[in-house]
């Protein structure tokens, strides 16, 4: 009973417990058991990309199977190797557990790993900004503060939800600044401290978004490096902590990082130049950190009035590693701006690894985490004045504030009152932020000149927390008022139903670029030659997207059996078998009335260098693909040049085993509606041949008279000696944490 009191006692405690009633509120649509008040994540990326993709992860790993390969999107992808998937991310699997327990996947199941990460956020910069302002008083108000400013500011709440894997791939950010701090805490480099911010930043990897995680590793070796500096420590503790941060951070994620970098080596886009890659905020954007929502439907770059007040105290008191922060924040403002700016230039020729990523606006996660530390130390430096010419100087300063905005706020009420319909909108935000800022003036003003009062404290705190819910609160483009149960459906719709029945025993695919859409043949185990990753293998590609609407080449390739289109009529002879309807109109599900299969032999092939040349050789209309296969290695087996009786049988296949059964009169090459890709092994008669790339992204493999058995695994080189790394570095550190504690005890 006494330690239950103690515990209840602690500011701490209660800190975090408010900061989970906090999250409660913000989040309690989803968790309200009233179906009229329920919301759910708004269907787009999400859905249709990870809660489909996860769908696929969940039944191969409920069933005790790792999934390696996926063959229901994109002709067949290294499932492993699409770092969107997080195949071993932990909280995914903990994710899968219960939904095992809770009787199957669904939608909602994403939705609490998502909401879930939201409050770890939170957490995690509490115990951040708490460790770094321990000895300060308002240690805590600080630290929670900080924390409500990232957890619910506009960054959070805006698209990381929905780009899931960008959300969980910045929350790890506060551990890693942690166990960095820590590390550089006593004389000497502390490397437990090391490596739970290695630790920390290869769950960044793993969660799936490898360019926000390449951001917070700029910023990890940057923060270690400025605290050895501060602490007068040897350039050699910087290059040992950078080392070992380096080599825990890899050994985490060794197991996916590996076979995504062969994957990215192999895809189409890192063949995207500077234009493409180039997108980033306008400068118009930066006007959001006091009127958001007012030039764009997000708002990544706002934290709050009242956050803009203290950060700018502690970058003019100069209080501890605020100039740092700054730094950090000014060059992840610089480069979210993309081209807008010629600040990118520089970064895409001069710093390595961000020529790889788009969408540049993303370096918001440097900005928001570098501000929400701001404000904590802010808070302390506006607590601890003690002359009051500095009081009275900050909040003159902020009175102009507050007038300028209150001014902008009346200049929009004549601009709606003269057209209510197009300014509207803005005037309720230049009016929201105006409040704010006025309700901000008195509580400052009263909390710089008595903050240890509890009453100011628990105010100033209010007014943060009133202030980003009011704004991102139930943000309409984030969430849909209905239920999870409503808002996408695991049961398979009916035209899919219809392919579903089909009743081969031999495998086939679909072209599933309308009704079945997204990663959706994921999610109800169709393959499909479609998919919205955002990674593709070059070949496949180039192949599929050749004719972006009705393409026989890909349909014949890759062994499509059904199409569902927007058209009655397709350019190859077709069956319609049913009609059905999607988001944007009417459906049809045509069934090829001569469709290839899966594996088909070739006695006669042509040679060429490359895969333009062979794209070019099939897109000849004289040129039938049936007749001759396209190969770019030469066969050492001599093709007799015309057919001769043969038969090809699919005995089973598996995502990562196909078992063929082959018999040929003569030497002959066996084409496969497979991707190529290195991860591929075959092994005729129980002796392994090599796979030859055939129609510029496909597989062929060369058969001697005779009959035989064809195996085909999928078993990556990189996967197993990334799972070998992960695994002792797994081990390593669970060891080492074990004798720590067993030392301190």
């Amino acid at each position: 009973m006494t330690k239950l009191k103690q515990i209840l006692g602690n500011n701490d405690f209660r800190a975090v417990a408010a900061l989970i009633l906090l999250w409660l509120l913000f989040f309690w649509r989803l968790f309200t058991p009233i179906a009229a008040d329920q919301a759910s994540l708004a269907k787009g990326d999400f859905s249709g990309q990870f809660v489909a993709f996860a769908a696929y992860q969940y039944d191969r790993m409920a069933a005790g199977e790792i999934p390696l390969w996926n063959p229901y999107n994109n002709g067949g992808l290294p499932f492993i190797a699409d770092t969107q998937a997080a195949v071993f991310y932990p909280p995914r699997w903990l994710t899968i557990g219960w939904s095992k327990i809770a009787g199957g996947w669904s939608y909602n199941a994403l939705q609490m790993e998502m909401a879930f990460h939201g409050l770890l956020y939170t957490l995690l910069m509490y115990l951040f900004v708490r460790r770094l302002t321990l000895r300060d008083a308002r240690s805590r108000l600080a630290a929670f503060c900080s924390a409500i400013i990232i957890g619910y500011g506009g960054y959070t709440t805006g698209y990381p939800p929905l780009q899931l894997a960008v959300l969980e791939a910045a929350v790890w950010f506060p551990l890693i600044a942690l166990g960095i701090l820590e590390a550089t805490r006593g004389r000497q480099l502390a490397l437990p401290g090391i490596a739970l911010a290695g630790f920390a930043l290869g769950l960044s990897w793993l969660a799936g978004h490898p360019q926000t995680s390449w951001f917070l590793t700029y910023i990890a070796v940057a923060y270690l490096a400025f605290r050895c500096l501060r602490v007068n420590r040897r350039f050699h503790s910087f290059v040992g902590g950078f080392v070992l941060l380096a080599a825990v951070t890899f050994g985490i994620c060794a197991v996916s990082l590996l076979p995504g970098i062969e994957y990215l080596l192999l895809a189409s886009r890192e063949e995207l130049g500077f234009a493409a890659k180039g997108n980033g905020f306008p400068f118009r954007d930066i006007a959001q950190f006091v009127f958001p929502g007012s030039v764009s439907l997000w708002s990544p770059l706002f934290v709050g009035i009242p956050a803009l007040f203290f950060i700018t105290v502690a970058v003019g008191q100069g209080a501890r590693e605020s100039r740092f922060w700054l730094l950090v924040a000014f060059i992840g403002l610089l480069h979210s701006l993309g081209d807008n700016s010629a600040f990118y230039t520089v970064t895409y020729n001069f710093v390595p690894g961000l020529r790889f990523f788009r969408g540049q606006e993303r370096a918001a996660v440097v900005v928001a985490n570098s501000l929400a530390i701001l404000a904590g130390l802010g808070i302390i430096a506006a607590a601890s004045w003690s002359n009051h010419l500095y009081r009275k100087r900050a909040m003159r300063y902020w009175g102009i504030f507050t007038a300028i905005v209150s001014g902008l706020a009346l200049v929009a009420f004549f601009a709606w009152a003269a057209d209510p319909a197009t300014w509207g909108e803005l005037f309720n935000i230049a009016t929201r932020s105006a409040f704010i800022a006025v309700v901000a003036f008195f509580v400052l003003r009263r909390f710089v000149s008595q903050p240890q009062r509890i009453t100011l404290q628990l105010a100033l705190a209010a007014l943060i927390a009133f202030e980003l819910f009011s704004v991102n609160l139930d943000h309409p483009a984030v969430y849909d008022s209905l239920p999870h149960s409503e808002q996408l459906s695991m049961t398979p719709p009916a035209l899919v139903q219809q392919v579903l029945a089909d009743g081969s025993t031999q495998p086939f695919r679909v072209d599933g670029f309308r009704g079945l859409e997204d990663n959706y043949g994921s999610l109800h185990g169709l393959m499909d030659v479609r998919g919205i990753s955002p990674l593709w293998l070059k070949g496949p590609l180039l192949l599929i997207y050749a004719d972006y609407v009705d393409n026989p080449l890909a349909w014949e390739l890759f062994a499509v059996k059904y199409v569902f289109s927007g058209q009655q009529r397709l350019s190859v002879p077709t069956q319609i078998i049913g009609k059905g309807s999607d988001k944007r109109s009417d459906v049809w599900l045509h069934r090829l009335e001569d469709p290839r299969q899966f594996a088909r032999l070739y006695y006669e092939a042509d040679v060429v260098d490359n895969e333009q040349w062979a794209v070019e050789l099939m897109g000849d209309t004289r040129y039938d693909e049936r007749e001759k296969l396209v190969v770019q290695q030469a066969p050492v087996l001599v093709l007799p040049g015309q057919a001769a009786g043969g038969s090809v049988t699919v005995l089973s296949f598996a995502p990562e085993e196909i078992v063929i059964e082959i018999e040929t009169a003569e030497n002959a090459l066996l084409s496969l509606s497979l991707p190529h890709y290195p991860g591929w092994k075959a092994q005729l008669n129980d002796e392994p041949v090599r796979i030859l790339r055939a129609y510029a992204g496909l597989s062929a493999v060369e058969i001697p008279a005779g009959g035989h058995t064809l195996v085909l695994t999928f078993a990556p080189d990189t996967y197993a000696v990334g799972v070998i790394i992960s695994a002792f570095t797994w081990l390593g550190l669970a060891l080492a944490t074990l004798l720590t504690l067993m030392r301190r005890r």
